[in-house]
């Protein structure tokens, strides 16, 4: 917890691996990472100073909502997103550890994070963006040979979006050969200023008896977030804190989507990211950027695209501002195996 109030931006880190046979990656049933005992994973967060509150999986992956955000599992791709004051990037060395005793090997890397609200409170190695750049250099294996690390602006001073990858001279050979490239996009939403008679509906009453999971689910009911996924089958995992604060992780077969909510006055914030293919109906992925902003109804906001291919950041706009969010800041960058990542700011054209 921050002396100025909770810290709501997340920190994120994707992980990605590869088996000494890359054909055997793509075997549906191979566990992979996923024989990863409870007891290794909590080693993991013990470093990254969170814990596991809730959890559920399929075939295809696990997914976590942690004390601080969420942990994603894949047979051969970790996914930690994770808020308030923890060391996100403490956990790449016993991940390593790990999965080398599983005989898979890092191939890929990519962090990112919007702009702290309380920057002083962060520890380290998260005290700056040099800092943690300096501390991904040290501690990733050489073989991610390919690097770059950027900050792309914005016209709002509040919102930057803090990019590295790391990468091997084999990373888009793979995706190639999986079929990866070219075809997935990850989306990632952070909402400031959010209405308050909606972050109000994410407070607990006092004593009301209930544990995590049963007051998440009436958040989720209450606020409308069950009815952003457009498949009614998706599985949803939710989880409400005492007295405040909610996060939920969405698991629709392959495709993993999660949500998290500081509702605090003064510094209110949410955040929404899911992955989708760029085959996907256009008109689905809008309605679900425009059910995210009705939900939320924040008076400031930004999307990070990251994609190899241009089809989906330009129908971002198209989708928020009939909601009356103008878009002020659009900027683009291009990384090593990870593709172009688009930031875009919004902001309310007017405020009740």
């Amino acid at each position: 917890m921050a002396v100025s109030g909770f810290e709501g931006f997340e920190k994120r880190l994707e992980l990605h691996f590869f088996g000494d046979d890359p054909l055997n990656n793509l075997i549906d049933n191979e566990m992979g990472l996923r024989l990863l005992d409870f007891e290794s994973l909590q080693e993991v967060l013990d470093a990254v100073q969170c814990t596991v509150v809730s959890a559920v999986g399929n075939q295809y992956f696990d997914a976590y909502v942690l004390s601080e955000s969420s942990l994603f599992v894949y047979p051969t791709k970790i996914i930690i997103k994770t808020c308030g004051t923890t060391q996100l990037l403490k956990s790449i060395r016993p991940l390593v550890d790990y999965a080398h005793d599983l005989n898979l090997t890092l191939c890929a890397c990519r962090y990112t994070r919007g702009s702290f609200i309380f920057p002083k409170s962060q520890p380290f190695p998260h005290t700056s963006f040099k800092e943690e750049v300096f501390y991904l250099e040290e501690n990733l294996p050489i073989n991610l040979c390919y690097r770059k690390a950027s900050v792309m602006p914005s016209k709002l001073a509040s919102h930057s979006w803090h990019v590295f990858t790391a990468s091997d001279a084999q990373a888009t050979t793979r995706q190639l050969v999986s079929g990866d490239v070219n075809a997935t996009f990850t989306l990632e939403i952070c909402m400031t200023e959010l209405d308050r008679v909606i972050a109000r509906k994410f407070f607990r009453r006092p004593d009301d008896g209930k544990n995590g999971d049963t007051a998440g689910k009436e958040m989720t009911e209450l606020t409308g977030i069950g009815g952003i996924n457009p498949n009614p089958n998706s599985i949803i995992c939710d989880f409400a804190f005492d007295p405040c604060g909610y996060s939920m992780n969405g698991v629709d077969g392959d495709r993993y989507s999660t949500i998290h909510v500081t509702p605090e006055d003064g510094f209110s914030y949410a955040s929404f990211e899911c992955v989708g293919s760029v085959y996907d109906d256009h008109d689905e992925v809008a309605q679900m950027l425009k059910r995210v902003v009705q939900v939320f109804k924040p008076a400031t906001m930004s999307v990070s695209t990251t994609c190899t291919s241009h089809e989906v950041w330009t129908r971002v706009v198209h989708a928020i501002e009939p909601l009356g969010l103008k878009c002020r800041s659009c900027v683009m960058d291009e990384f090593p195996a990870a593709g172009s990542v688009v930031f875009q700011t919004f902001r309310a054209t007017r405020r009740k």
